[in-house]
């Protein structure tokens, strides 16, 4: 008995040592990373597998192998380690390194998520809203993105705004929606800035100031979000909170109308007809028309049909050529 306790403690600090190490590993350039981590990992070590996960998802100090990451995550997740399975989820959500499986997704984020990790809550929230892997239930949304809102997930915060921005699962509440809108805009997140943005360009639970407004669009558009990068376009057209200028509204337009947006594909489409902050240019015109139309903007068709009214052939051709290749970009 006195052997085997001995051989046990022998074995066990160094195990504690190398999992310091291999932690400690864990910052650029990485070149040690792997040779801390891996026997550890290749011993059973959960914590040890997710690092080694981490590092083939990230690539660093390895090629990015998603298969390989998926593979390590699924040894810690099967020992219940609770960021493994929310980062399994992940896999099976975007299928990366796996076969998309929704509700494989659901199930991992589940497990995460029953053991209180917030970006497995918020996460579950989004499958519940959209129904996705899931039946659709935006109570169980909402349950969901609270438990992680209140443990400080922005995203969550900014979908349970928007739970009760509209009523969904939730009785509408303008003051909650703009409480959490709010709470992720300071975090910085995008969604929620455009979201805040709104409330004061309409006057929705929160006293009317187009220059707010302004302020929560700018903030989210910088980042890529187009939505705000095309409202920021229809305050600058508009001359609401800030100086009336078509380019900047051109300018903004364009960044959300190359993300596939409909509306603002029409806006700026209307802007080259008429020549507001751009050359007049018909080709232009139908071109953004014609996309417009595609994703179903009102009156797209209509304002297309008449631009190419007064098209040549030639100029015809060229905007059906642009609208035929046309790719929208990942925002």
């Amino acid at each position: 008995m006195k052997t085997v306790l001995f051989l046990h403690l022998v074995l066990t600090f160094p195990a504690v040592a190398d999992l310091a190490s291999c932690r400690a590993s864990q910052v650029a350039p990485y070149e040690a990373a792997l040779k801390e981590c891996l026997p550890l990992a290749e011993a059973g070590s959960s914590e040890a597998e997710v690092l080694v996960g981490n590092m083939y998802f990230s690539g660093k100090g390895v090629p990015v192998d998603n298969k390989e990451a998926a593979r390590w995550y699924r040894l810690a997740a099967e020992q219940n380690l609770g960021l493994a399975q929310a980062n399994l989820g992940n896999m099976y959500d975007f299928g990366l390194g796996v076969a998309q499986d929704l509700k494989e997704a659901a199930r991992w984020y589940r497990l995460a998520a029953d053991q209180g990790f917030a970006i497995a809550e918020g996460n579950l929230g989004n499958m519940y809203q959209h129904g996705r892997g899931v039946r659709q239930d935006y109570k169980e949304a909402g349950r969901w993105y609270r438990l992680a809102a209140e443990k400080g997930l922005a995203m969550a915060q900014g979908n349970l705004g928007t739970m009760y921005d509209f009523g969904w699962g939730v009785a509408p509440d303008s003051r909650e929606a703009e409480h959490w809108y709010r709470l992720a805009a300071e975090q910085g997140f995008p969604l929620a800035q455009c979201n805040l943005g709104v409330m004061y360009q309409h006057g929705n639970g929160v006293k009317r100031d187009y220059q707010e407004a302004v302020r929560f669009y700018r903030l989210a558009a910088e980042q890529g979000f187009g939505t705000a990068q095309g409202n920021l376009g229809n305050m600058y057209k508009s001359g609401l909170g800030v100086a009336q200028n078509h380019k900047e509204a051109v300018r903004w337009y364009r960044l959300a109308a190359a993300q596939g947006i409909a509306n603002y594909q029409f806006n700026l489409a209307v802007m080259y007809a008429n020549g507001e902050g751009v050359p007049q240019d018909n080709i232009q015109a139908h071109f953004w028309f014609s996309l417009a139309a595609q994703a179903g903007e009102p009156n797209a068709a209509k304002n297309r049909d008449l631009v190419a009214a007064e098209m040549t052939p030639a100029d015809l051709g060229k905007s059906l050529r642009l609208a035929a290749e046309w790719k929208p970009e990942a925002q």
